[in-house]
């Protein structure tokens, strides 16, 4: 097992990464106060993990609330499933808040903890790829609006994390490229060296060599703590952790939250991003072409649906959360592992790689 902390204070926590954690009550009762526990899962993962962790957690009064399975699902009506369960069971403040799943439900459990009796404890389980190296870690709690992603949410850091990287074994195979999509970002932005070793190992990953995912969990959460202990509330550098999100969030939208997985639509906004700074000059070819070689390889999209238009695009990137004085700031490339988060681009090229990239 590797524990990483990330540094915030008084709201400093662990994450743990490795085989079999699910088991390890030691590693969990740190962290709950008191004897309440309501464990959010889903439709998915409750067949698979819930009686384990129900086990993990018998010295417990543990209740539990199993939603539906999907990113449609991760709304303001699903949100109060959860609050319905707490107050139904007489959950009060001493109440621990457990999520168990992907990163939507990890969204959606952290946002709940941060307005239950205007907060309680916090605990995240992730069981996928993208979860654990991403989502899981940093407090970005939300839920989605129908005229855009995450955009209704509060940051609220667990009191710890568990990577159990053997729950990595039932994850299906989109979804598991789905969360390489997440690891690949952090190699772009700012770690070469990792890009590097992800380009000779990113089949042994596909493969689910186990220590392959490790390693890459563990150097994809390492990069995100350094990240979030410099810059908590995303006024500047945490931002780079949004390469290819804000193309990646109008797809998402456009197409119907669900249609495409979030690493996938990331996955295509990263190819966005590499190219629009190829053409803006910043990007040598050489390095664009590596970034997207990559991503095709780890089977994920290159391009976006066919069916978007530029109007879409613009409209659904004009209510990002990364819009400041009506102008879209997108993070873009100088070179492999150097990102940097800008509105001064030049805008004709913008509009006519849109344009190029659109059939409509």
């Amino acid at each position: 097992m590797k524990t990483l902390n990330v540094d915030l204070g008084d709201r400093s926590y662990p994450i743990y990464i490795g085989q079999h954690l699910l088991t390890q009550t030691a590693l969990l009762t740190p962290y709950i106060v008191g004897k309440q526990v309501l464990i959010v899962t889903n439709e998915t993962v409750a067949p698979l993990y819930l009686d384990t962790l129900l086990t993990t957690l018998s010295a417990y009064k543990s209740n539990t609330v199993v939603l539906k399975d999907g990113e449609q699902y991760k709304s303001l009506v699903t949100l109060n499933q959860i609050f319905d369960a707490a107050l139904s069971n007489k959950l009060n403040r001493q109440l621990t808040i457990i999520a168990l799943g992907g990163g939507v439900i990890g969204d959606m459990a952290g946002f709940a903890a941060s307005c239950y009796q205007r907060g309680v404890n916090f605990i995240q389980i992730p069981t996928t790829l993208l979860a654990q190296v991403d989502s899981s870690v940093g407090g970005k709690t939300a839920v989605n609006h129908p005229l855009g992603k995450n955009m209704i949410g509060a940051f609220y850091q667990p009191r710890c994390v568990l990577a159990d990287t053997s729950t990595l074994d039932t994850l299906p195979e989109r979804e598991l490229s789905a969360g390489i999509a997440e690891v690949i970002k952090y190699g772009v932005i700012r770690d070469a060296i990792f890009f590097e070793w992800l380009e000779s190992n990113i089949e042994a990953l596909l493969a689910r060599d186990h220590q392959a995912l490790a390693y890459a969990v563990e150097v994809s959460c390492r990069n995100k703590a350094e990240i979030v202990e410099q810059d908590e509330h995303e006024r500047g550098m945490r931002a780079l952790l949004n390469l290819g999100h804000t193309f990646g969030h109008a797809i998402e939208a456009a197409c119907g939250y669900g249609v495409w997985l979030h690493g996938e639509a990331v996955a295509a906004g990263m190819c966005m991003a590499a190219e629009l700074s190829n053409r803006l000059g910043w990007l040598p070819e050489q390095d664009m072409q590596r970034i997207i070689d990559l991503i095709a390889r780890a089977k994920l999209p290159i391009k976006p649906p066919n069916s978007m238009t530029v109007a879409q695009f613009t409209e659904l990137m004009a209510v990002d959360k990364k819009v400041e004085d009506g102008k879209i700031r997108l993070v873009l490339l100088k070179a492999l592992g150097h990102a940097l988060t800008t509105a001064d681009f030049d805008g004709v090229i913008f509009e006519r790689y849109l344009s190029d990239s659109c059939a409509v």
